[in-house]
């Protein structure tokens, strides 16, 4: 089993969420507060779309490194340091994004926000049009043999 289709059509459904923000946030932004609204929209669409695709991509990565085993060390130590990445990231870029004074830091604060939680309705979008089995073996009543993914001589 595979994670990877899931995680390659969240970081889609991340980039089309990220464009979406960044025109209304920008749009928004510039009625609000004008030019510094426009610039404190688009930045915070582009700091939570790198975001995303930190998580996807260091997951898609950690899959390849750790050859597949979702449960090794190896896997959880780059998910690990791609998300405290994330966090220094987050960090730095709030403060300063929130002492420019050509960026309205509301607008900014909201966008991401906005972002963030359309993140989380895209992967949960994501992952539940996926067809992935909950089960591995199984052959489930009126499939030929093998056809599931089970494993040959395992009948």
């Amino acid at each position: 089993m595979s994670v990877t289709p899931i995680l390659i059509r969240a970081l889609r459904y991340g980039a089309l969420l990220a464009l979406a923000v960044a025109v209304v946030a920008g749009a928004i932004g510039l009625l609000v507060a004008g030019v510094p609204g426009l610039l404190g929209g688009l930045f915070g669409a582009l700091l939570a779309a790198v975001f995303l695709g930190l998580t996807a991509g260091s997951m898609l990565f950690a899959g390849r490194v750790a050859k597949g085993d979702t449960t090794g060390p190896t896997f959880f130590g780059i998910v690990l340091g791609a998300w405290f990445l994330k966090l220094v990231v987050f960090v730095i870029a709030a403060i300063v994004f929130g002492r420019l004074h050509w960026v309205d830091p509301y607008v900014f604060f909201f966008s991401v926000i906005a972002a963030v939680i359309g993140s989380l309705a895209a992967d949960i979008v994501a992952f539940l049009g996926a067809r992935v089995p909950y089960v591995s073996d199984v052959v489930l009543p009126g499939e030929p043999q093998g056809s599931s993914g089970a494993r040959k001589g395992a009948e």
